[in-house]
């Protein structure tokens, strides 16, 4: 009888956690990404490309919202999760519809209060699957919703221009609207997901909201690695949101203009693959071996990254393949730091709090790093093309991710060590 209550638990865990939160965030980018399929062709602003300006406003937004998340996603009740959600899209769809309304170069300081709306929805989805048994398969396919989606909700936005002639300022408003009811079925299910049981919590730690002093002990405790790993983060999510954004630039330039498809198609192998073998560290009880894990998976998957562009350009795979070995490369190292990357690290070291923090000082300063990045590429390599710059980057990233990598691996086992043998002489004085 006990074993059959458990695996109905589990089902239902599984079914409310993972559909309702890959298709909740799933929804959630149709709010957000849809414009980035527009060219805005020969449009400046302030001697700017009007699309890097729409980008650098929504992503000025993002990150100010995930520098605001530090403090309200970490100390964020359960109570108030749903209310937040609800209140957060139709904002970003409001925004989205004034867009169309307000005449350029207005409507451009929009997409800075669409991207404020939505920066928060990430930590506050995955606070409902934290600190639980199940939680790598649950938030690894909660986050290959972000590496599907992207893509998908592309194609409707370009299928939307295309076959009804919606306008480029008319169109993301008409994709966030497709998605509206999508978006509150899921947060309906995602609302009736249960709540850790003991033995989640006994694995994992559980998980609370943190006081100012709570996230300053933790911060003071890993300076270090947070650094070093916030750093490569930064860069991480540059090239990742580069590659996101100019989507359309990169295909065309590699021979697919006008393929409407090769968005969503080229990403379901990426999203098919990062699932498999990051769900592999579910099944890895002991944490510290996970965490470990994760650290030889971002020192592979940043070879990939550098790799397949030597051999792109060697002409040894082809366009295609290598935007696909691109992605998969910086996803498998991206998406642990959104999620299991801190979970584990949480459960490893017995930390007080939850994983949104970390999540959150990752996110803000990669958001800022992707800013940065824009700036960079329209003033400082403004005659180098679109994939040229990409093309460069790649290679910085491997380089980088090795590194830090290797750093954070040695620092992570040594404190390990130390706090080994702190609660070895905790034991006997306690018995004492």
């Amino acid at each position: 009888m006990r074993l059959l209550k458990i695996s109905k638990l589990n089902t239902t865990v599984l079914l409310n956690g993972a559909l309702a939160s890959f298709g909740l965030y799933f929804c959630m980018y149709a709010f957000r990404k849809p414009f980035s399929v527009a060219t805005f062709e020969n449009q400046l602003l302030f001697g700017v490309d009007y699309k890097i300006m729409l980008i650098l406003a929504q992503v000025v937004g993002y990150m100010l919202s995930k520098f605001i998340g530090i403090r309200v996603v970490s100390g964020l009740k359960s109570k108030h999760r749903v209310a937040y959600l609800t209140g957060m899209i139709l904002f970003a769809e409001l925004t989205l519809i004034l867009f169309g309304f307000v005449p350029r170069p207005y409507n451009c300081i929009l997409f800075f209060f669409n991207g404020l709306s939505l920066g928060m929805i990430w930590g506050i989805t995955f606070s409902y699957l934290e600190g639980r048994k199940m939680t790598e398969i649950l938030s690894i396919i909660l986050c290959s919703s972000f590496i599907v989606s992207s893509g998908a909700v592309k194609s409707v936005g370009l299928w939307l221009m295309t076959t009804y002639g919606i306008s480029e300022f008319w169109m993301p408003a008409a994709t966030g609207g497709l998605f509206l009811l999508p978006f509150f079925i899921c947060l309906y299910f995602l609302k009736k997901l249960p709540a850790p049981t003991d033995e989640d919590i006994q694995l994992r730690k559980k998980r609370k909201p943190m006081s100012a002093a709570d996230r300053k002990r933790v911060l003071i405790r890993f300076s270090f690695p947070i650094i070093i790993l916030v750093i490569f983060y930064t860069a991480l999510t540059s090239l990742r949101d580069f590659r996101d954004n100019f989507s359309r630039e990169l295909w065309d330039s590699v021979g697919y203009a006008g393929d409407a498809s090769i968005y969503t198609l080229s990403e379901l192998p990426i999203a098919f693959s990062v699932l498999i073998i990051l769900g592999l560290f579910g099944v890895i009880k002991n944490n510290f071996k996970a965490f470990i894990g994760f650290h030889f998976l971002l020192i592979s998957a940043s070879i990939l990254v550098g790799v397949s562009t030597f051999l792109f350009q060697q002409g040894a795979i082809s366009p295609v393949n290598w935007m696909v070995l691109i992605g998969f490369g910086l996803y498998a190292c991206y998406v642990p730091f959104n999620c299991i990357f801190f979970d584990r690290m949480i459960a490893t070291f017995k930390i007080e709090g939850n994983a949104g923090y970390l999540i959150y000082i990752a996110d803000s300063f990669g958001y800022l790093g992707s800013m940065a990045v824009l700036l960079y590429k329209n003033f400082g390599q403004s005659n180098s093309s679109w994939i040229q710059f990409f093309m460069g980057s790649t290679y910085l990233i491997a380089i980088m991710g090795v590194a830090i990598s290797i750093i954070s691996m040695a620092y992570f086992q040594k404190k390990y060590k130390r706090t080994q043998i702190e609660f070895e002489i905790k034991i006997p004085m306690i018995n004492g």
